[in-house]
C-alpha cells in the first residue's frame, strides 16, 4: 500500500477530498425524476391527481397515424385517469396508437392543471387509433367497460371530479349506435346502473409529452405500482 501512496505527488488526504467532491458533483446533476417517490399504501399512491409527479419526457415523436389514409379508425374514451386507460389499451391487439388528452369542455386548449381543477368541463381521455379488421369497435368498447367501473359518477377510485367521468365520445352515428349496444351488453356485469355518457366527439386537446406513455416510463412510481400495475394484473395483461 505504501508504494501506491508514494506514487501520488500529493498527500492521501487531498486525494480523498477530491474524490468526495467529484461524487457530490455527479449526484447534483441527476434529473429529479430519477429518484421517483413510491407510496407506502394504495391510498397515498392514489392521492388527488394534482399531486401526481411529472414523468420524464416521452421519446415517441412519430406522427400520429392518419385514419383517412388507411383502414384505421379513431375512438375517444374517458375512464378516469388517462394514465390507466393508456396502459391497458396499449397492450390490446389491433390498437395502433394511444394518445392521452382532454375532450368535452368549453375552454380552448386547457392545461393539465386547469383540467385537474374541474373547472374547464373536460374529461381526461385517450384517443385510440385502431384497426377495425383486427379489433372491431364493439370489442374495443368491451375492453373499455372491463378496465374501469362505469357505475361511479365522476369518480374512479381516489380520482374524483367531472374530469374523471366515464365517457364515450363518438365520431359517427354508427359509433354512437355501437356504443349504446355495448353499454347495454355490459350492464349485466354490474350491480349498479352504468352512468357512462355517450356524446359526439368535440375538439381533442393532446396532453403534454410528459403524460404520454406514462406507465411504461414510470413503472416504479408509487401511483403506477399501487393503481395501474394491479389493474393490468387483474385484466391478465403484461406488466
Amino acid at each position: 500500500m505504501s508504494k501506491i501512496f508514494r506514487a501520488f505527488p500529493f498527500p492521501l488526504a487531498a486525494l480523498v477530498t477530491i474524490l468526495l467532491v467529484a461524487c457530490e458533483g455527479v449526484e447534483s446533476v441527476r434529473p429529479a425524476h430519477s429518484s421517483s417517490t413510491s407510496a407506502s399504501n394504495p391510498t397515498e399512491a392514489a392521492s388527488p391527481t394534482t399531486d401526481r409527479p411529472a414523468s420524464p419526457m416521452s421519446l415517441d415523436s412519430s406522427p400520429a397515424p392518419n385514419p383517412e389514409a388507411s383502414n384505421l379508425a379513431v375512438a375517444t374514451l374517458g375512464a378516469g385517469c388517462y394514465w390507466c386507460i393508456e396502459a391497458v389499451l396499449q397492450q390490446i391487439d389491433g390498437v395502433v396508437r394511444v394518445r392521452s388528452g382532454f375532450m368535452g369542455g368549453d375552454v380552448p386548449d386547457p392545461s393539465y392543471r386547469a383540467v385537474c381543477s374541474g373547472t374547464t368541463g373536460h374529461a381526461e381521455v385517450v384517443e385510440v387509433t385502431f384497426d377495425p379488421a383486427r379489433l372491431p369497435y364493439e370489442h374495443l368498447l368491451a375492453w373499455f367497460f372491463k378496465l374501469h367501473d362505469p357505475t361511479t359518477l365522476d369518480r374512479q377510485g381516489a380520482d374524483v371530479g367531472t374530469q374523471y367521468r366515464s365517457a364515450i365520445f363518438t365520431h359517427s352515428d354508427e359509433q354512437a349506435d355501437v356504443a349504446r349496444r355495448a353499454l347495454a351488453a355490459a350492464q349485466p356485469d354490474f350491480q349498479s346502473p352504468i352512468v357512462t355518457e355517450i356524446t359526439p366527439a368535440s375538439e381533442f386537446y393532446v396532453a403534454d409529452e410528459e403524460h404520454q406513455d406514462y406507465y411504461q416510463r414510470n413503472k416504479q412510481q408509487g401511483y403506477c405500482r399501487a393503481v395501474i400495475a394491479p389493474k393490468l394484473e387483474k385484466l391478465g395483461l403484461e406488466d
